[in-house]
């Protein structure tokens, strides 16, 4: 029992630390959204005059709200866990480790790689990235759809309507982005673990 949950922590701290990577290394140095919730941060901070910072967190205190009641308690710590681990793998990296760019193509090939990977392994793992992963898997487990698609959906209404405050071609790179990281979340997802039973597709309240 004391194996299967320090496994289910190490995979969960790893995906939360891939996510980090992709966006302190290849995705925000290009400002490129990782996701739906850096556009709502955006549309707050335009609309409403509130901080990044603050508008990035309300987005993700009002999803953790809902997943407090749908998911339960042991999910939402998780997702605390998780987040919190992203948001320290990037201010670390960010501060302390230069960023080489060789070409913003191949920036946003590894970032979409890292980001579907560790999101991925934190849905695997019980847990999430925050934000739109939420209300993706709200509804993908309501409707039954694939996560992926779903959150692929949620973000590109969320991206349209950030094109309206940032550039156009910002926009595309990070639809670019979520089709090819929805998709590798989604792989991850239905893979079979034969030999790591824990990491358990069920996120449903527990």
């Amino acid at each position: 029992m004391m194996r299967r949950i320090l496994l289910t922590y190490a995979c969960l701290l790893f995906g939360a630390v891939l996510q980090g990577l992709s966006m302190s290394l290849f995705l925000f140095p290009h400002s490129i959204p990782s996701g739906g919730a850096a556009g709502l941060a955006i549309l707050m901070n335009h609309w409403f005059h509130s901080s990044l910072g603050f508008s990035l967190w309300l987005a993700n205190i009002m999803f953790l709200l809902f997943a407090l009641k749908y998911f339960g308690f042991t999910w939402t710590l998780r997702t605390i866990l998780s987040v919190a681990t992203t948001s320290t793998t990037v201010s670390f990296v960010t501060s302390l480790i230069p960023h080489p760019h060789v070409h913003i193509l191949l920036d946003l090939v590894c970032g979409s790689l890292f980001f579907g990977i560790g999101v991925g392994l934190l849905i695997r793992a019980g847990a999430s990235s925050g934000g739109m992963v939420i209300p993706a898997l709200m509804i993908a487990s309501y409707e039954k759809w694939s996560p992926g698609k779903v959150m692929m959906g949620i973000n590109l209404f969320i991206f349209l309507l950030t094109a309206l405050v940032i550039d156009f071609k910002i926009v595309g790179y990070a639809v670019i982005c979520q089709f090819f990281s929805t998709n590798i979340i989604d792989f991850i997802y239905e893979l079979e673990f034969q030999k790591i039973s824990f990491l358990s597709a069920n996120w449903r309240k527990r």
